[in-house]
């Protein structure tokens, strides 16, 4: 095997809190690339990662996090990244997006959830009063 070839199976998991602050959510995304590249995705696939992680936490950002801080893991199984971001707030209801109505004023964080979705393979969204916000996004290798 040639020493800069990523196995076909990698797992592990990594996890990150960071700042609810919008100049810590390049860490996350850098974080996310990390973890990533050690799967077999494609450099337009870990953009997409990059994006739908900073969508996420962007929202968090803007709908949650009353406690300072966005907790993130990763978790690489077979052929796919599994990351999660959890807040303590109860964000947008991403059930509800109209994709129709985005870009109307007042509309921009349904643009996010859009492109979270858009972009991942599954997205599972919980909120609930006690526990805040979890988004759970999975990306899976296409090649």
């Amino acid at each position: 095997m040639n020493p800069l070839e990523v196995p076909n199976t990698t797992s592990g998991i990594v996890r990150l809190s960071i700042p609810a602050r919008a100049e810590w959510v390049a860490v996350a995304r850098l974080a996310v690339a990390a973890v990533a590249s050690r799967q077999r995705f494609s450099i337009d696939e870990i953009e997409d990662i990059k994006l739908a992680i900073a969508e996420a936490c962007t929202n968090a950002i803007q709908h949650g996090a009353p406690d300072g801080t966005i907790d993130i893991e990763c978790e690489l199984r077979d052929e796919e990244l599994v990351t999660t971001v959890r807040d303590r707030g109860l964000g947008p209801r991403l059930g509800t997006v109209n994709e129709e109505r985005i870009g109307e004023m007042g509309r921009t964080e349904e643009l996010g959830v859009f492109l979270i979705r858009a972009l991942m393979d599954s997205v599972d969204y919980t909120s609930d009063v006690r526990d805040g916000t979890q988004l759970v996004m999975i990306k899976r290798v296409s090649a």
